[in-house]
């Protein structure tokens, strides 16, 4: 009896290696011909720009599955043996690459330090590529919205200085101290304050009259789609807007941003602005210049993904694993300390716990701990076993 299961197991063995590699075959074959259509003289080429977008949508997907669950041995074994060569070559091969990149590193730097111009050129590059996708039977219609958002954008930065303001004296104090004024710095004040009233009443009522009487702009009729899009960029790189964005997600009261919005709203609005301009530029691959595909790709995409991962998630990812070293706590820690934070005194939803069993907000324990690693309560030095 042994031995006929034996031998019976070993037939079994045989006929699903055999199933299994002529399945893979099969796949195989059946990959080469869906694959066919896209050759240079293939049909695929010459069909109208939405028939090749849902072919690949539909035969992609097939074809990388079906492969990736029967692969063929021989495919198998030269992949490991590609694998394996590239794995030798690469170090020699991104130690020249770094060598080639870093002055082109050095000139994206300086020009990411350009915050103006650079976010300017961001904002004319993805409003481009949305006339394009959404409006493209107008004309000149990015630069007219990036006018009208760059007016919107300073009559909220000024009304927002207006509200902030504290201090509505017409005089300049030199010194804190000091009990004289001065005339001529007050005049001064007196001027660029009234010049500041003068251009924001001017532009509001251009504003007022292009949008009430309809004068002067034949060609531009932008959609709802496009206004919404568009001013969702514009409003997640302008300052006056992202500024303001911390707030907005703070009034939220996210409990899985545990306090730290002012870390997480950057790379939200980094995110947005790279996904966006990543979805357009694949949009109009078919139909657009490559010249200026490949331009937008690596202004608005490229940069701005390297901008935030140097900058918004280094950050947001540093501060993230000094809270993880710290446990959440539990619904029944925080009533026992009666849900108030002893840094803020104000109340808890989630809170971390210290090795020595104190509770804090998160952004309060992380505030305590750049200045000093005591515990803010006890003051005994926070290790960790």
């Amino acid at each position: 009896m042994g031995m006929i299961t034996r031998v019976r197991g070993r037939v079994r063995a045989n006929s699903l290696t055999v199933d299994k590699e002529r399945t893979a075959q099969s796949v195989c074959l059946l990959s080469a011909i869906l694959l066919l259509p896209y050759c240079p003289r293939g049909p695929l080429p010459l069909l109208p720009p939405p028939a090749p977008a849902l072919y690949s949508a539909l035969v992609l997907p097939v074809v990388l599955s079906a492969n990736y669950r029967y692969p063929v041995s021989a495919l198998k074994t030269i992949v490991e043996a590609t694998k394996g060569g590239v794995k030798k070559a690469w170090k020699p091969l991104s130690s020249l690459l770094m060598r080639i990149y870093a002055p082109i590193d050095r000139v994206e730097n300086v020009f990411a330090k350009m915050r103006n111009i650079s976010i300017m050129l961001n904002q004319i590059v993805f409003l481009t590529l949305a006339d394009r996708i959404l409006v493209p039977k107008e004309r000149m219609t990015c630069l007219y919205t990036l006018m009208f958002y760059n007016v919107i954008a300073y009559c909220v930065s000024y009304i927002k200085e207006l509200v902030e303001k504290e201090d509505w004296s017409p005089y300049v104090t030199l010194t804190e101290r000091s009990q004289i004024k001065h005339l001529a710095m007050s005049a001064t004040k007196i001027v660029l304050e009234w010049t500041k009233a003068v251009t924001f009443l001017v532009t509001l009522t251009f504003v007022l009259l292009v949008f009430g009487l309809e004068q002067g702009l034949q060609h531009y009729k932008p959609s709802t789609t496009y206004t919404v899009i568009t001013w969702a960029y514009y409003a997640a790189t302008e300052k006056v807007f992202v500024d303001m964005f911390p707030g907005i997600l703070s009034a939220l009261q996210l409990d899985v941003l545990e306090n730290i919005e002012n870390l997480y709203a950057p790379v939200i609005l980094r995110c947005f602005t790279v996904g966006v301009s990543a979805l357009f530029t694949l949009i109009l691959l078919p139909s657009a210049s490559w010249k200026f595909l490949l331009f937008a790709a690596y202004l608005n995409v490229f940069l701005r993904s390297k901008e935030l991962l140097r900058e918004s998630i280094a950050v947001l990812r540093h501060e993230r694993e000094v809270l993880n070293r710290y446990r959440k706590a539990t619904n029944e820690e925080i009533e026992r300390f009666d849900d108030v934070c002893a840094v803020c005194l104000c109340s808890m939803v989630k809170a971390r716990v210290t090795p020595c069993h104190h509770i804090f907000h998160a952004d309060c324990l992380r505030q305590c701990l750049k200045s000093s690693d005591k515990c803010p309560m006890c003051k005994r030095e926070l290790k960790f076993d």
